[in-house]
């Protein structure tokens, strides 16, 4: 709730409901998915949040504000025979729940200790990212990281290290990497509402390529 760009985003209104409860729509239809757990802070500000999420039936964690890597591990720490962590971000209510399933199979067929769909070379649009870390290589990140940008971003300390972990990628064509479907600044958030309003009374599950069809199918890049 505290982002600096757009405050309290993650419960600004998507077609009548806060717009993480329109993520977790999307994502309840995920198959590869067990279970939806929420990652919030002990701050105030998420306590609105925090009873939301309670009352779709989630599972709620709440730990350090800027620490999310540990604030991750103590969640893992709830789940300890959790094999697999899917890490997404609550700004991002046009996830695609068949792309999420793509890279968590791809995660249990290769053995990879992390995947994603984020390579050097993006293919996939900003909103649509997902990531698959083995529990214990979590673990390790929880117990070792240092650097700041580490703790605030929960997985660089792993990606960074291509000759400790084995690292996988999963990537799209054509490439859609100049869409722009994430929410962090008020042009983002007026361009999902835009897609929720055109698509959703039709076709609650729309997927990626209808909002890709859509004639502005895009947020403003900022510059």
């Amino acid at each position: 709730m505290t982002s600096t760009r757009l405050p309290g985003k993650v419960m600004a209104q998507v077609l009548g409901e806060p717009m993480i409860g329109r993520q977790v729509e999307r994502l309840r239809r995920a198959r590869a998915i067990d279970e939806i757990m929420v990652a919030t802070s002990t701050d105030g500000s998420d306590d609105p949040l925090a009873a939301y999420c309670a009352s779709l039936g989630l599972a709620v964690f709440r730990g350090p504000l800027d620490d999310v890597l540990g604030r991750f591990c103590g969640a893992l720490a709830e789940r300890p025979k959790a094999a697999t962590v899917v890490r997404l971000t609550a700004d991002c209510p046009l996830a695609d729940w068949t792309l999420i399933d793509q890279v968590i199979g791809r995660h249990l067929e290769t053995g990879s200790d992390y995947t994603s769909n984020t390579p050097p070379t993006r293919t996939y649009p900003h909103g649509l990212d997902v990531e698959i870390v083995r529990a214990e290589v979590l673990r390790e990140a929880g117990r070792e990281a240092r650097a700041p940008y580490e703790r605030e971003h929960v997985t660089p300390f792993i990606y960074r290290r291509p000759e400790r972990y084995r690292i996988g990628y999963v990537s799209g064509e054509p490439s859609l990497a100049h869409l722009r479907w994430t929410v962090d600044l008020p042009s983002d958030l007026a361009f999902v509402r835009e897609v929720y309003e055109t698509l959703y009374p039709a076709d609650p599950a729309f997927g990626a390529a209808a909002i890709a069809a859509l004639p502005r199918n895009s947020a403003e890049i900022p510059k």
